[in-house]
């Protein structure tokens, strides 16, 4: 880390023009681009949002769910990463486990990489066999917005529950800037991390920010270390036109945990912190997105934008995953030692037009653009994964022999993909009155794999298609308050596109449809802002168990969710300032057959029935600021058949921070500060807990110069 350190040190020594010192703008003026807006510290209704259109409308203008959080609210919180920061919008729930890539989300009823879609920077690394483990670090992280609901016609297949996009830091004309953190906590939790930008010339401007973290982890042998490393460099090249080339680098080995054994159905709390894997266990991710965006301003009313862009990840587990008690026997077994390697690489390229313009006198809007990809995938594994003991290794539950990685099956190269991805898609928003408007947008995805097979030679490929659209009206009462309604489809795919097997590759994409409505109102001289929605999915041809066939399925299931979704934000007298939200969701199974068993009402897995949380904070004097929040997660069912239940929790979080000098701040937070113990999530259906953290603390030191 100290290289890393030493050489952004470095570059803060050279020397910069002197630029210009406005605040830059968050919108794209007719004639001159300017940077948007760095760590925004307040948003709201009225402040353009990324996710729910790529028209540039803010929240009061779009007929969907869409909630943002600024970089600087999430780090005054104290989340440490990206799905913390997440679960405290509404609606969206962890799933996140290592076999996941420790990212996956529940929203609106829909569950993991195949349903919540996770964009950085509006741009999507296409899932491969469910794992998607970028970004996740929060240290550069200038804002996040959440769209909840269907939105295929925006970014293709694979976003029917929600879509999340993380916006890295940008660079920014001015003169430079530098922020640098130290953190230490529980557990030997460890942070050094740096935050610098400005410009160096008239014309070109930078953003760097570093982020290392360490920790002994609260479960033995939980080491963990991760490194980040985000970079754009800014060029103006005219006052029409500009060209962003950044790197972002993501490099973790988490804690390695796969969850705590239920013994005889039942949590035992003396368990909570074992660790049942072995000796040589492996745990680590590695991606690297390199982008180049341009921006053009043709004339007063027609715009481009072109991101050029190339991803690549290579993820490695090596684990014995299951640990489970058998009743029989009354011992604990481990098993399941899969040895499992990704190596991904992924070429697109968007281009879009946006124009100004008028539909028969009325004033409109419209973008138009195509998107292509091209995604080889590796898979190398030790499938079919036969364990040395086929019945499970007997090993004692509070001092577990830890021993060797072992398995019957070898590790070797699986399958190859090669994937090619081309989408033209259109959005348009047209004034029908001086009070009501027409938003409306069509996308056609069609999808090309070719799969080797490297163990028998065999080849196979597939081609799918699908198209999406929205129709939204949206009504302003006043220019504060707004209600829409909208209808809205989505595809999502039957497994990870780009990972799918021969036995898949014959069924069709999935669809879903969404009705939705709601309410937006800003008030109290807008202090305050208030939103609800409701929305009734529906989601058909999902795979289901052929039950003639052992091992084939049918495509012929239904999914179903309805909801009510609300929010708060109010800024208090004294300076007190709150944000709440609360989210219920009735998610069943229209059809679906399990063994031959009808599962029709029941529950899908993993998703909680209600969520909510609550911020309150207060500024008790001007260099002293507190905040608490609570976040609460409904019990979820963990198999298809509603028979294992893992139960709800609450958990308080709190901080203070404290503006010591003036260029230094010192902060403390306090996580779990009750120290409830409580699953975040499951894993081998619902027989290991994965638990939230144990009470702990954290100090940092900030010191801006």
């Amino acid at each position: 880390m100290n290289k890393y350190l030493l050489s952004s040190l470095c570059l803060l020594t050279i020397n910069s023009a002197q630029a210009d010192d406005t605040a830059p703008s968050l919108m794209l003026p007719a004639a001159t681009i300017t940077a948007p807006e760095i760590d925004a510290e307040q948003i709201g209704l009225k402040t353009a949002t990324s996710a729910g259109s790529r028209l540039n409308l803010n929240s009061l203008e779009t007929p969907a769910s869409v909630e943002s959080l600024t970089g600087a609210q999430i780090r005054a919180r104290g989340d440490r990463s990206v799905q913390s920061a997440v679960t405290r919008t509404t609606g969206i729930s962890n799933n996140g486990t290592p076999g996941n890539g420790g990212s996956a989300y529940s929203a609106r009823g829909f569950v993991g990489e195949g349903s919540v879609m996770q964009l950085y920077d509006g741009i999507r690394m296409y899932s491969g066999a469910g794992t998607v483990t970028f970004p996740v670090d929060d240290w550069s992280v200038e804002r996040i917005d959440v769209l909840r609901g269907p939105a295929s016609v925006l970014y293709g297949e694979g976003a029917t529950g929600a879509v999340i996009n993380v916006i890295p830091k940008k660079p920014f004309s001015g003169e430079i800037e530098n922020h640098l953190r130290v953190g230490y906590g529980s557990y030997d939790t460890q942070q050094q991390a740096l935050d610098s930008g400005g410009s160096l010339t008239d014309t070109l401007s930078y953003r760097l920010n570093i982020n290392h973290t360490q920790s002994n982890g609260w479960i033995d042998h939980g080491d963990s270390e991760n490194t980040f490393i985000s970079a754009a460099l800014r060029w103006q090249a005219t006052d029409d036109l500009a060209f962003t080339l950044s790197h972002d680098y993501g490099d973790q080995e988490p804690q390695n945990d796969f969850g705590v054994p239920l013994i005889n159905g039942h949590y035992h709390k003396s368990l909570r912190d074992k660790n049942y894997n072995v000796r040589d266990a492996k745990l680590h991710y590695n991606d690297q997105w390199t982008r180049l965006n341009t921006q053009w301003q043709i004339s007063d009313n027609l715009s481009a934008n072109n991101e050029l862009y190339y991803l690549k990840a290579q993820r490695r587990w090596q684990n014995a995953e299951r640990h489970a008690w058998n009743e029989d026997q009354q011992t604990l077994l481990r098993s399941g030692y899969f040895s499992i390697k990704h190596e991904q690489e992924q070429v697109g390229d968007r281009q879009t037009f946006t124009l100004n313009h008028d539909i028969f006198g009325l004033n409109s809007k419209t973008l138009v653009g195509a998107d292509y990809n091209r995604i080889h995938f590796n898979l190398h594994s030790n499938a079919p994964y036969d364990d040395v003991n086929p019945d499970g290794q007997p090993i004692n539950m509070y001092h577990p022999d830890r021993g060797e990685f072992e398995s019957a099956s070898p590790y070797r190269d699986q399958f190859k993909t090669t994937t090619q991805q081309v989408s033209l898609f259109a959005e348009n928003r047209t004034e029908l009155t001086d009070q009501l408007s027409l938003v409306t947008g069509v996308r056609r995805d069609i999808v090309h794999l070719d799969r080797d097979d490297l163990i028998d030679g065999t080849r196979s490929d597939r081609s799918l298609s699908a198209n999406s659209w929205k129709v939204g009206l949206v009504y302003e009462l006043t220019p504060d308050m707004s209600v829409y309604a909208q209808q809205a489809t989505s595809v999502d795919g039957v497994a990870g596109l780009i990972s799918l097997y021969p036995s898949e590759q014959g069924f069709d994409l999935a669809h879903a449809r969404q009705t939705e409505i709601g309410f937006k109102q800003m008030f109290w001289d807008q202090r305050g802002e208030w939103t609800l929605a409701a929305y009734h999915i529906v989601k058909k041809d999902l795979l289901t168990p052929d039950p003639m066939v052992p091992g084939n399925s049918l495509q012929v299931g239904e999914q179903s969710s309805n909801g009510l979704e609300a929010s708060l934000d109010l800024q208090l007298p004294d300076r007190w300032q709150l944000q709440a939200n609360a989210a219920v969701v009735r998610a069943q199974y229209d059809k679906f057959d399990d063994e031959g068993v009808s599962r029709k009402g029941n529950r899908p897995t993993d998703v909680p029935r209600r969520t909510a949380n609550l911020w309150l904070s207060k500024a008790i004097t001007d260099d002293v600021n507190a905040g608490a929040g609570v976040r609460y997660v409904d019990s979820r069912y963990a198999d298809i058949a509603n028979t294992v239940q893992l139960p709800s929790y609450t958990v308080v979080d709190a901080t203070v921070n404290w503006k010591a000098l003036p260029k230094t701040t010192l902060g403390l937070r306090l996580n779990n500060v009750f120290n409830r113990q409580y699953a975040v999530t499951q894993y081998n259906r619902g027989q290991q807990w994965i638990m939230g953290e144990p009470r702990s603390f954290f100090v940092t030191a900030d010191y801006a110069f």
